[in-house]
This record gives structure tokens, sequence and C-alpha cells, in this order.
């Protein structure tokens, strides 16, 4: 049951992330500034959404392995 809660949390912001950068960049597309402008918005703004994506995944892969390493001890304490 908690992983159906943690499944539905995780899809639920990962769609609000996502919408909120697709807002922002049709934002920036229909703004009146230059391309030259809008393109480095746009490369500053996907070079931080990068970022954050790849610290949000090492959270998850260190979340994951912490899963998998409590569930091995637990595994090992009931079955010695």
């Amino acid at each position: 049951m908690d992983y159906d809660d943690d499944a539905r949390m995780f899809n639920f912001v990962s769609g609000l992330i996502c919408g909120a950068a697709i807002g922002a960049g049709v934002a920036l597309l229909m703004a009146p500034t230059t391309g030259k402008k809008t393109r480095k918005k746009l490369t500053r703004g996907a070079d931080d959404l990068r970022e954050k994506a790849a610290d949000r995944w090492d959270d998850l892969a260190d979340e994951v392995r912490d899963r998998v390493d409590e569930a091995l001890s637990t595994a090992r304490k009931r079955f010695s």
C-alpha cells in the first residue's frame, strides 16, 4: 500500500514539474523579446531543469539502494 501512495505522489509531482516546464517554455516563446535572449533563457532553464532532475534521480537511487539494503538485511535475519 505504501508503494502505491509513493508512486502516485511521484507521478503527480513529475506531472506538475513537466507541466510547469512546458508552461514556462511556452511563456518564454510568447514573450516579446529577441530570439537570442529567448534562446539564452530557454538554455538556462533547461540546464537548471536538467540539474534538478539529476539531483532527484540521485536521491531516488539512494532511496532505492537503502530500501534494498534494508530488505536484504531483513531477509538475512529471517533465514539465518
